[in-house]
């Protein structure tokens, strides 16, 4: 482990739904490659639909690390030098560290660490 992938999914302004799907569809993939995070953009909801996304797909998000199917995740606006969680994450994913959004507080991202 190491890398991780960075996923665009609401680059055509899917439904929450249609968001989510693709998602899951990303964290397996990334499972599959053998990396230890994917970065989720999905917008912040400045057009509506953003915001939907995020709370839909931070829902799914929780409900994935209740399973254990994630270890867990960390919303872009906590995904900061001073976040236990994401200094934890760099140990999976040392690539994280020079990440643009890393003391950003973009909410408009999701780091799931796998």
């Amino acid at each position: 482990m190491g890398g991780y992938s960075e996923v665009n999914i609401k680059h055509d302004m899917p439904t929450a739904s249609q968001a989510v799907k693709r998602a899951t569809y990303a964290i397996e993939n990334a499972r599959r490659l053998g990396l230890g995070c994917v970065k989720l953009i999905h917008g912040y909801g400045s057009h509506g639909a953003g915001g939907k996304i995020r709370l839909e797909l931070r829902a799914y998000l929780g409900r994935l690390e209740r399973q254990r199917r994630i270890a867990y995740f960390i919303p872009g606006e906590d995904f900061s030098i001073f976040s236990e969680p994401t200094r934890s994450a760099f140990t999976r994913c040392p690539d994280l560290r020079k990440d643009p959004d890393l003391d950003r507080s973009n909410n408009g991202v999701t780091i799931v660490v796998l």
